[in-house]
């Protein structure tokens, strides 16, 4: 027999091909982890989002009804300008510091971890802090 032609052929992949299959995979998850850990924090956010622009509407309805500011949730919910689900409570803390500032903290209840602040400028109608791409830690 020709020794040319005895040579058994290997089957599988080199380690360098394995080696650049995990560099790929390194550099698609450096780049997607930071994207879906931003969405999760938009997502916890927009529980809060969404009550304090009822907060924001209710404070309003309550000015012009009893012609000063509500010092907190309760007031509005008590007159029955505002509504805030059991499970948001268990989540959320809200602050009101109207005319101007209306704010929401969580709590440990929340999955992103409590102390995560969101406040809302009702001067420049704009959200900053968690959740907002501004300050997400």
């Amino acid at each position: 027999m020709n020794p040319k032609y005895n040579v058994k052929r290997q089957d599988g992949f080199t380690m360098i091909e394995v080696m650049v299959v995990v560099v790929i995979v390194a550099i698609l998850a450096a780049i997607a982890v930071p994207i879906y850990t931003a969405y999760v924090r938009r997502a916890h956010a927009s529980e809060a989002k969404s009550v304090i622009g009822s907060i924001s509407n209710g404070a309003d309805m309550f000015f012009q009804t009893y012609g000063e500011w509500p010092s907190d949730t309760d007031d509005l919910e008590r007159k029955g300008l505002l509504e805030i689900k059991a499970s948001t409570k268990r989540t959320w803390t809200f602050e009101l510091q109207l005319p101007t500032f209306i704010n929401a903290e969580s709590t440990a209840e929340m999955e992103g971890g409590a102390g995560k602040q969101i406040t809302f400028d009702r001067d420049i109608g704009k959200f900053s802090g968690y959740g907002t791409g501004e300050d997400d830690g």
